[in-house]
């Protein structure tokens, strides 16, 4: 059976595949943007390792996954659940344990999608008194809101997201709920108000998956899910879980669409070529906030109540984004060549009005960026079994996500770049 290639390339399969075809580029010198020194990827992948035996010494068996989950900090989390625990042990009837998990799906699912780009001068003051910025900030910011209701058209029931809730937020509401003010401004703020809108849509338009006695909620995709399963067996299935988040589709920038169908985050690559037989074989899907969304509900859903197992996360890639990607060229893995470097740096004098140091910059659409994000899945491939090997131990790349490449890529970066921490090839916001 031939698939369609609108249905190929929003699969999870295609973006592991069409990456390596970029890597296969690289092999043969053919790259347009950047040059490759496979040499330094011993430094990353012992760099990786430091991080990972420092942070988790030697019992590597408890490193968690890659998920929202871990920006919460804290106790922050289990304090939630033992407080929904509390409610269910006084009316168990109304709090049972499936809508316990549709609870932790609804925040889960927003806290991801809030989970952008804030800048440099935004931090969230806990109610704790702590400042705390970049996704930590936004993930506390995202479950103290949850908490006081923001996104629930209920006034009898906080914790929950529903669609009416999400509709009945405004841009006000919302830089409320984040602390936004002049003095601590929030780059993309109408971003996130327009997205949590589209998603009120999109739980109406898809009721075979958020549907449930007449409410639309990101956590009744836990219904759909469980009647996929056979039997008894609570066994999930990763494409399953696919299925569901590509029908979010609808809420991201229209960008390339075949047939009337968007692609979502696919982007044509310089280095692959098409011809009138194979249109498409330039373009390389990524597909990363949906992943990245998708790592998150898994582990909510494996954490939840339910007990349940979720079965095909190897057909999932390491994330191409920007701590990922900065990992390998902060380590010298990957250089921009010459005259990029040059274009980079012009564009961020140009933009910034600044003459002195600045990192070069580029648009989001960028061709090289689409190469730097290919080159990052592999990549990721590549430390994670260059890791497994080093240190013995069989792990998951969602583990090796978590423990090692996104925050050495943070550190790194930290080191290298202590005014910012950023990375060392900048993206332009919404560019």
């Amino acid at each position: 059976m031939t698939i369609l290639p609108q249905d190929y390339l929003r699969t999870l399969a295609s973006v592991r595949e069409r990456c390596y075809k970029v890597y296969d580029q690289a092999n043969k010198g053919n790259l347009v943007y950047f040059n490759v020194d496979e040499s330094k990827l011993d430094v990353v992948v012992t760099h990786v390792e430091q991080v990972t035996r420092r942070r988790f010494g030697s019992d590597l068996s408890k490193i968690p996954p890659h998920s929202r989950l871990n920006h919460f900090g804290g106790d922050r989390i289990p304090a939630l659940q033992r407080q929904w625990q509390q409610q269910q042990q006084e009316d168990p009837r109304a709090l049972d344990d499936l809508e316990l998990t549709r609870r932790f799906i609804d925040l889960v699912m927003v806290s991801v999608l809030v989970d952008a780009g804030a800048g440099q001068k935004w931090a969230y003051t806990t109610r704790q008194g702590e400042k705390v910025g970049r996704s930590e900030g936004l993930a506390i910011a995202s479950l103290d809101m949850f908490l006081d209701g923001y996104f629930s058209s209920d006034a009898s029931v906080n914790d929950r997201v529903d669609a009416e809730g999400l509709k009945q937020l405004s841009v006000d509401r919302i830089g409320q709920g984040f602390q936004v003010s002049d003095a601590n401004p929030m780059a993309g703020l109408d971003g996130r108000s327009n997205l949590l809108k589209r998603l009120a849509d999109v739980l109406i338009e898809n009721p075979t998956y958020f549907e449930h006695d007449g409410s639309y909620r990101p956590g009744n995709l836990v219904d759909y899910l469980l009647s996929k399963t056979s039997g008894s067996s609570k066994t999930i299935q990763v494409d399953d879980i696919w299925q569901v988040i590509m029908s979010l589709a609808p809420m991201w920038p229209a960008r390339i669409t075949i047939d009337g169908v968007p692609l979502g985050d696919v982007w044509p690559c310089t280095c692959l070529e098409s011809n009138k037989e194979h249109p498409y074989d330039d373009l390389v899907p990524f597909h990363k906030l949906s992943q990245w969304l998708t790592y998150s509900l898994i582990d909510a859903l494996q954490q939840s109540s339910l007990q349940v197992t979720v079965e095909g996360l190897e057909t999932m890639t390491g994330l191409p984004e920007y701590r990922n990607g900065g990992l390998l060229v902060d380590h010298g893995l990957l250089t921009l060549k010459e005259e990029h470097l040059k274009r980079g740096l012009l564009y961020a004098r140009q933009e910034q009005g600044a003459d002195g140091d600045v990192e070069p910059l580029f648009d989001g659409s960028d061709p090289l960026i689409v190469e730097w994000r290919a080159l990052t899945v592999v990549y990721m491939d590549l430390v994670h079994r260059a890791l497994e090997k080093s240190l013995n131990q069989k792990l998951t790349l969602t583990q090796v996500l978590e423990a090692g490449t996104w925050t050495a890529g943070r550190e790194i970066a930290a080191k290298l770049r202590p005014v910012t921490g950023g990375p060392p090839i900048a993206i332009k916001l919404g560019a």
